[in-house]
């Protein structure tokens, strides 16, 4: 397997493992609050292992330049977006809406950099798509605590059921997935200079730091009433490390050298990948639609990794 590919691989088992320990805190610490503690807690420790290992050192200008505008679209916008698709749409729309990302990261990878992809890796995407679409679309026996998170940002659940999801909606979500594709894009020049992923992740999420914190200037982000408790900042900090601080930065590293709209897809398999941690924290195993995705998924992944 490449080496791009095995990190964005990883990167996608990293976000799962962090969205494990975000259902933890469902129902006990507000979004906001989460949020917050999540991109700060992220940008602390990228921050300091980038200064530990000399990371800022690879940073330009330019480079600063163009994590920040991904951190923009990928973290803030993107983030946002979702939490008012969850919320509009529904988490199960919301997440097959997600699953855009992939196809429009390969349309801005063709006309920003005139990547191809061989005939082979292109049955492999569409495979993992596939799989991610049948693994998080089949309606579930009940919805979960938590879905799956974007750029290490926590989605609360709702109820699956309910009326029809309105053109609002699927607009946010559709602007969700690109806005993701479109924070990878504008990363990849950066990456593939060399800038240390540590770092990259660290400037890529300061800006989200800003816009999470400046958020507590609105009364009702300030009204938030849960009474604080250290245990509950333990968890969170602990899914920032590997959500926001380790994933991010194994994604960041994969996009110095891998293809941008495989590697989205690759590390977009965190639907898949977390079907295996579910059923060791619940003790239900996952219905057969679900297992059958993620088999689809790993043919897909094999196809991309041999061609």
């Amino acid at each position: 397997m490449f080496v791009s590919e095995a990190l964005a691989l990883s990167s996608a088992v990293c976000i799962a493992l962090s969205s494990m320990f975000i259902s933890e805190l469902n129902g006990r610490v507000p979004l906001m609050r989460l949020a917050r503690w999540q991109v700060t807690a992220g940008f602390a420790i990228t921050a300091g292992v980038a200064t530990i290992t000399g990371g800022w050192a690879t940073l330009g200008l330019w480079q600063v330049g163009n994590l920040a505008a991904s951190g923009v679209f990928g973290i803030a916008l993107a983030s946002t977006t979702y939490f008012a698709a969850i919320y509009t749409a529904g988490p199960r729309l919301t997440a097959l809406l997600f699953s855009l990302t992939s196809p429009f990261a390969l349309i801005m990878g063709y006309l920003a950099f005139g990547e191809t992809i061989s005939a082979t890796q292109a049955v492999g995407v569409a495979l993992i798509l596939a799989g991610i679409v049948i693994a998080i679309g089949v309606r579930r026996r009940r919805p979960p605590a938590m879905i799956p998170i974007a750029d290490a940002e926590p989605i609360e659940s709702v109820p699956a059921s309910g009326p029809s999801p309105s053109l609002l909606g699927i607009s946010l979500g559709v602007l969700t997935a690109f806005g993701q594709a479109l924070g990878s894009l504008l990363a990849r020049p950066a990456m593939a200079s060399g800038v240390d992923p540590f770092a990259a992740m660290a400037v890529r999420s300061s800006l989200a730091v800003l816009f999470f914190w400046a958020l507590l200037a609105l009364p009702k982000i300030r009204r938030e009433l849960t009474a604080f408790r250290k245990a509950d900042l333990g968890i969170a900090v602990t899914a920032a490390f590997f959500g926001t601080a380790l994933g991010m930065s194994l994604l960041m590293a994969a996009l110095r050298t891998g293809n941008v709209g495989i590697v989205s897809t690759l590390s977009s398999m965190t639907p898949v990948v977390i079907l295996p941690m579910v059923w060791l924290r619940s003790g239900q195993m996952p219905r057969v639609h679900a297992w059958c995705g993620a088999a689809l998924a790993i043919v897909g992944t094999a196809l991309i990794s041999i061609a």
